[in-house]
């Protein structure tokens, strides 16, 4: 919730105040990974009225304008290299990355974002258990797979009428709203990215109780010390939302790469030892057929 602390940040006046400044710190402690330039034209600078500031958001807040905070880009940049970082080592480990994105603005870049990395997601409502009783979501998970298997395999349409199809159609197009994209989810997932973690509490509470890493958007009015690694970021400009989703995008692709050429140099390794013991054997049956001779 909002604090009633004292507000210890400046006036700016004008947006092109707020350019100036922030171009006028950036460079030299920005990498080229994330451009500073796009995060200022998605909005990405633009937090909450100041009535709704978060006091523990303080340090990432550049300055305050007609009422609003205004976010400080540098250390959006920051924070978001080390995220992403961590996203690429979590997927190069072998690991799953939930991501969801529950919020209006949220829905249909989670849900794009999640399609185009095959990861699991959750865009609709956050289940209470999703990630705690696994138990009992996997149970419901597998009743939908079974129902699934037998509308595919034609097993309902043989045992059942029209109507009694159809209701089994829809009891499976219901429970892929709740369940669909959690269905291949891994018992544990290596991390969580939030779009929102105001919006959705539950996810981040869930999270933290099994000690998953999260990885999420922290508006002004967000307590960024419950995520391990906050993203200083408008959380409801759609372009800054597709912005952040396109880095995460990278970053995940970049892990997938990064683990199949290390798969690619185990084989070649073990190859590569297979080949030594070949050779020592043969050389040892030589120096056999030598000792022999004589």
């Amino acid at each position: 919730m909002a604090g009633t602390a004292v507000d210890p940040v400046q006036d700016v006046q004008s947006e092109a105040g707020v350019e100036k400044v922030t171009q006028k710190q950036a460079p030299k402690s920005v990498s080229n990974k994330v451009d500073i330039k796009e995060l200022l034209q998605s909005g990405a600078h633009f937090g909450h009225k100041t009535s709704r500031w978060h006091p523990k958001m303080a340090q990432y807040i550049h300055s305050k304008r007609d009422g609003s905070h205004i976010i400080d880009l540098v250390k959006t940049v920051e924070k978001l290299e080390v995220a992403l970082s961590f996203i690429s080592q979590t997927v190069g480990s072998g690991k799953q990355v939930l991501i969801v994105g529950t919020k209006r603005q949220a829905h249909d870049i989670a849900l794009q974002l999640a399609q185009d990395t095959n990861m699991p997601y959750v865009t609709e409502r956050w289940l209470g258990g999703m990630l705690t009783n696994r138990n009992t979501i996997d149970v419901r998970i597998k009743h939908l797979k079974d129902l699934e298997a037998k509308m595919e395999s034609g097993e309902l349409a043989n045992k059942y009428n029209k109507l009694e199809v159809q209701r089994f159609q829809e009891e499976i197009d219901f429970m892929n709203t709740q369940y669909g994209g959690i269905k291949d989810m891994a018992a544990k997932v290596g991390a969580v990215f939030i779009f929102d973690p105001t919006h959705d509490r539950n996810a981040v509470l869930e999270a933290r109780k099994l000690n998953i890493p999260i990885v999420a958007l922290s508006d002004t009015n967000s307590d960024p010390s419950v995520l391990d690694y906050p993203i200083p970021c408008n959380d409801d400009a759609i372009k800054a939302l597709q912005l952040i989703a396109d880095y995460i995008k990278q970053a995940i692709e970049t892990g997938r790469a990064s683990s199949v050429k290390s798969a690619d140099k185990d084989v070649v390794v073990e190859e590569a030892k297979v080949q030594v013991e070949k050779t020592a054997e043969a050389v040892e049956e030589k120096v056999a057929v030598k000792a022999g001779e004589k």
